[in-house]
C-alpha cells in the first residue's frame, strides 16, 4: 500500500535582474525581522525575566512596519516575514525541548539566505511559479515531474553561497512500497571504506572533498590575496563556494543512490549510534571524518526506512563491534585503529571491519526481537578505546547573554 508523504522538490532556476532584486530584498528584511525578534525575546527576558509568545512578535511586527525606520518592510511579501517568525518560535520550541540549542543570529554572509511562501503568497497556475509582488514567472528548470494531482503548500525560494537560485515545493507524495523482503544488513562506517556491510561488501569511500582538495586550495589562496570589501574578493568568495558546492553535490548524491540502495534490498538496517561530533574532535582524522559524512547517511536512511516501511535500528554507541569476536564472544581487551585484521584466541581470524558489521547485525536484530532501548550484552561504557567510541558528554547549558558588559546566566529549561 502506497503511503501518503510530505516530500520536497527542489529544482534551479535563474531569475531574471528585477525577480533578483526582489528576492534579495526580501532575503534582507527576513533576516531583520528574525533578528530583531530574537533580540527582543532576549531583551525582555534578561531584563525581566518575561516570555514574548509569536503573537506578540507579530504584532510588534506591524508596528515596525509604521516606523519611519523600518517601512521598507512593507514593500516585500509579509508572508515570508511572519514565517520567519514562525521558524523562531520553532527554534525556542525546539530549545526548551533540549532538541536544540539557544537560537543565533541570522549573518548576511554566512547565514542561508532563504524566504518561505505559504499558499497565499504564490500561484501556480498551468506549470508556472509567480511569487507574490514578483513580475511574471519563474523561469524554473524542470529537471523532475511533480507528483501528478498534488498541490505545492509551501514554497521556499533560497540562494546559496556560489550565487546559485533554488526553489523547493513542498508536495504531498505517495510513494509505492519495494518489494518484500527479508534480508537484513549491519553497516559499519568507517574511512577507507566508508561503509563495510555484513555481507562482506566493502563500499569505497569516493573522498569528494580530497579529489577537489588541490582546486580548493588553489581558490582559497586567491581569496586570501583580495583586499577585504573589495569587489574582486566577492568573486573569489563566489569561486571557492562554486568548488564547496561542487564537493557537497557529489557526496550528496552519492549518498543518496547509497542509502536508496541499502533501504530498497533488504528490510532490517542496523547502524550504530556514533557520536560524530566528538569523533571531529580528532585533529588527524577530523578531514576525512567530515568528507565521509556518516550524519548525512544516518539522516537519509532514516527517513527513507521511514518512506518504504523498513525497519532502522540504531545500536548503543558502547557496544563493542570492532573487539568482539563474532565466532565465539570474546572481547579483545585493546584493538588500536592500526589493526585491520586479527586474529581471536579461539582460532578465528577476523577482517575487523566485515567482523564489527556482522556483529552490528546480530546486535541490531536482538534488540529489534526484544524492543526498542536494549542495549545489547556486553555494551559497557567502560574502557572503550575505539575512535567510534567516546565518553559521554555532558548537557550543554542555555549560554551565557551578554548585553551592556554585564552577565546573565539562565538555568536549563529557561528562557524567552
Amino acid at each position: 500500500m502506497a503511503r501518503q508523504v510530505k516530500r520536497a522538490f527542489k529544482y534551479r532556476f535563474y531569475p531574471t535582474n528585477e525577480q533578483a532584486a526582489e528576492l534579495s530584498r526580501t532575503f534582507g528584511c527576513v533576516r531583520l525581522v528574525y533578528n530583531k525578534a530574537l533580540e527582543e525575546r532576549t531583551r525582555v527576558w534578561c531584563e525581566e525575566q518575561g516570555r514574548v509568545s509569536y503573537v506578540q512578535s507579530s504584532a510588534a511586527l506591524t508596528q515596525w512596519k509604521k516606523t519611519e525606520e523600518l517601512a521598507f518592510l512593507t514593500e516585500v511579501s509579509s508572508v515570508p516575514l511572519q514565517q520567519a517568525l514562525r521558524h523562531l518560535q520553532t527554534a525556542f520550541g525546539d530549545f526548551f525541548a533540549q532538541r536544540a540549542k539557544y537560537p543565533r543570529f541570522k549573518s548576511r554572509k554566512k547565514s542561508r539566505a532563504s524566504a518561505e511562501y505559504t499558499r497565499s503568497a504564490f500561484t501556480w497556475r498551468d506549470g508556472q511559479l509567480i511569487l507574490a509582488k514578483m513580475a511574471g514567472a519563474l523561469d524554473i528548470r524542470w529537471s523532475r515531474p511533480l507528483p501528478e494531482g498534488s498541490e505545492s503548500t509551501t514554497v521556499t525560494v533560497s540562494r546559496d553561497a556560489a550565487g546559485r537560485w533554488f526553489v523547493s515545493l513542498l508536495c504531498d507524495d505517495r510513494i509505492a512500497p519495494p518489494p518484500a523482503t527479508k534480508n537484513a544488513v549491519g553497516i559499519d562506517a568507517g574511512i577507507t571504506s566508508l561503509v563495510t556491510l555484513s555481507t562482506g561488501e566493502k563500499v569505497t569511500n569516493p573522498r569528494h572533498e580530497r579529489r577537489d582538495r588541490a582546486r580548493l586550495a588553489r581558490a582559497q589562496r586567491e581569496l586570501s590575496r583580495k583586499a577585504k570589501g573589495s569587489a574582486n574578493r566577492e568573486k573569489a568568495c563566489r569561486k571557492v563556494a562554486r568548488v564547496r558546492a561542487r564537493i557537497a553535490d557529489r557526496r550528496r548524491d552519492f549518498l543518496h543512490k547509497l542509502s536508496t540502495r541499502l533501504v530498497r534490498e533488504n528490510q532490517t538496517v542496523v547502524i550504530e549510534d556514533l557520536t560524530v561530533r566528538n569523533l571531529l574532535k580528532n585533529g588527524g582524522l577530523a578531514r576525512a571524518i567530515s568528507d565521509a559524512s556518516w550524519t548525512q547517511l544516518r539522516s537519509m536512511l532514516e527517513y527513507k526506512c521511514a518512506w518504504y516501511g523498513r525497519e532502522l535500528v540504531v545500536i548503543d554507541r558502547w557496544f563493542p563491534s570492532s573487539k568482539l569476536c563474532g565466532a565465539c564472544g570474546t572481547v579483545a581487551a585493546k584493538m588500536p585503529l592500526n589493526v585491520r585484521e586479527w586474529t581471536c584466541d579461539c582460532g578465528a581470524v577476523h577482517d575487523r571491519d566485515i567482523n564489527a558489521a556482522r556483529n552490528i547485525k546480530a546486535a541490531g536484530l536482538a534488540v529489534s526481537a526484544c524492543g526498542d532501548g536494549v542495549r545489547p550484552q556486553g555494551s559497557t561504557p567502560g574502557g572503550q578505546s575505539s575512535v567510534k567510541q567516546e565518553p559521554p558528554r555532558a548537557t550543554a547549558g542555555i549560554p551565557r547573554l551578554r548585553r551592556g558588559g554585564s552577565q546573565a546566566v539562565t538555568a536549563p529549561g529557561a528562557g524567552p
